[in-house]
């Protein structure tokens, strides 16, 4: 765990390296996106797996 949060954070220093900061929030929010999308996603096939179905239906 301690080696994710670790190398999340080098990955960002990298990403961050010679942007502005108007540049470091936009990928901020394109990641938090991704990982937003990621997570609904996910939430989505456990509904369907739960209920049996391939596709969702609400």
């Amino acid at each position: 765990m301690c080696l994710d949060i670790f190398a999340v954070t080098a990955l960002a220093a990298a990403l961050a390296e010679g942007k502005s900061n108007e540049e470091i929030v936009y990928l901020g929010t394109v990641f938090t996106q991704l990982g937003d999308t990621l997570a609904t996603i996910a939430s989505g096939n456990d509904l369907c797996e739960n209920r049996g179905q391939d596709d969702m239906e609400l």
